[in-house]
Parts: structure tokens; sequence; C-alpha cells
């Protein structure tokens, strides 16, 4: 959607895939590119076509911009990529997000640190995990939720209750999956009602849903079918938010997206910012545009 958009404003765009992503330090940063057409459905946010055309050889220089888009997990290939292009990024060539501030920040821990964040348990210690869940228990909180640290749309998440005989064998056995340190949070009921998704751009809100999880579902991701709508930040959390978002700016990351439950900040997505399209569809309003005009 945003390529598109780029390309209906009459900027000059171009794909670029991994097998043709390279770094040397002999010459200058010439990249197999392509061009695309697209179609979007008649009164609508969605692509109904988005088809790759004829590729060319192109130059970058200071006036350009590199958008990386792979989706976590946030492993040893996405290392090298960001890697990569902080070479790049060194050289003056804008990257969006900054690859030095997703370097940084995990999208997880950083929301962790947030005054306003769930109780959180990170690690592989079987026995702080224990005590973490016994404290949640003498909170009146009946599950946790086990989830990765580095993956995303929900993959991997997992309910289970507190008074479960399984807890520790699940938790070893989500370790076991992950190949490390697993989060660990109460499960909050709050979530049958919804789940927000915040995005800004530049310190900014472009705008905000509320998604709600199918009838018996606890999972709020639209790619698992839940539902959605526009919705109005809290004037409390909104600031939060904003206070984020600017924090993050000076660190050269300037498209976020918010999961916000209840009252918390549960993430902060900085590698793959999703849901543009939607947020544009609930809003009534091409917020890609709107991202366009402050690049």
């Amino acid at each position: 959607m945003l390529a598109a958009n780029m390309k209906r404003a009459g900027l000059d765009v171009f794909l670029l895939f991994e097998k043709d992503f390279y770094l040397s330090n002999k010459k200058d940063a010439e990249f197999l590119v392509y061009n695309f057409n697209y179609e979007f459905y008649e009164d609508s946010f969605y692509l109904k076509k988005f088809e790759l055309k004829e590729n060319s050889l192109i130059i970058l220089n200071s006036k350009d911009c590199l958008h990386m888009r792979i989706d976590p997990p946030f492993d040893t290939r996405y290392l090298r990529y960001l890697w990569m292009l902080r070479f790049y990024q060194e050289k003056g060539i804008k990257i969006l997000n900054s690859a030095d501030g997703i370097l940084k920040y995990n999208e997880k821990l950083h929301a962790y640190s947030q005054p306003s964040s769930l109780a959180s348990f990170v690690g592989s210690s079987s026995r702080e995990f224990l005590q973490f869940a016994e404290l949640m228990k003498k909170e009146n909180y009946d599950h946790l939720i086990l989830k990765p640290l580095d993956l995303f749309q929900g993959m991997g998440v997992e309910k289970i209750a507190l008074s479960s005989s399984e807890l520790e064998h699940r938790f070893h056995s989500k370790i076991l999956e992950n190949n490390g340190p697993i989060v660990a949070q109460p499960y909050c009921h709050e979530v049958t009602r919804g789940e927000i998704r915040a995005i800004y751009f530049k310190g900014r809100e472009l705008g905000s849903i509320l998604k709600v999880p199918k009838p018996g579902e606890f999972l709020a991701n639209i790619a698992q079918g839940a539902n959605f709508h526009a919705i109005e930040l809290s004037p409390k959390i909104k600031m939060e938010c904003d206070r984020i978002a600017e924090e993050l700016t000076l660190e050269g990351v300037d498209w976020v997206a918010y999961d916000i439950l209840g009252d918390h900040v549960s993430e902060i997505n900085i590698t793959c910012p999703g849901l543009l399209v939607e947020v544009s569809i609930a809003h009534q309003k091409n917020l890609a545009l709107e991202l366009i005009k402050q690049l």
C-alpha cells in the first residue's frame, strides 16, 4: 500500500529483494531493483493487484531511502541485514527505521520498561518463573500467557492455567521451541474486549483501531481472525505513546505501531509496524499519504 501510494504521488519507488541486496566497500551502492504495477479495489485501501514489472540498475545516494520489510523472527539472518543496512546508513543513505534503533530496542522489552507495562517475566530460569507464577496467583490472576520474545502476529502465543500441573513442563517446552528465554505475563480478561493498535510516524499518531478477538478466542490479531474498528486513545495512554514515539524518533525510529491492552502498552513494534491498511480503512483516510508527506 505504501509503495503504491508513493508511486501514485509521483515518487520514484522500487522493490529490492534479499537476493539482490549486498554491500561492497569497493563500489557505489548499485542495486538491481524492480518496478511494479498495482490496482486498488474500488473505494478501498486493499490492493486488488500487485505485480512485478521490468528490473533496472540504480545507484543510491544521500537523497534515497531504504525501508526493510522482512518479517521477524529477529534471528541471525535478520541481524545480518541490519548490520548491512548500518553500513549504508553510515554512508549517508536514510534507513527507515534506523538500523541502529532496531538493534538497540527489542519490541517487547522496550514496552516492559514503560510505567504502564503489564507484569512481565523474561527468561529461562524455572525457579524464577515459578516464583513469578506464585506472585501472579497472589494478585488474583488465573492464567499466564507464554510467548516468544522475537515473533509476531500472535505466533507461538500460548495460554495456560496457573493451577495446571503442566505449567513448568510447558515453560520448558516453550524454551526448547524458541531456543532461549521466553516471555510470561498474566492473562488479562480485557483482551476479550479488544486490544488497540496505534500507528505513529515521526512522533505523531496517524490513527488507532481496536482489534477484537473472535468469540471464544484470546488472540486479538487480525491475522488470526480478529475484527477491528476505529478508536481514540485515552488521554493517559496517548500521552505515554507520544512520549515513547518522540524518544524513538531521536534514535531514527520514525515508524512505530503500539499494541495496547487496557491501560498497558504491551508491545512497541518497530521491525515491521503493520496494519497501515486496516487503520486507514477504519478511519476512512489514506494514512499512507499522511506518512509520505513527512518523509
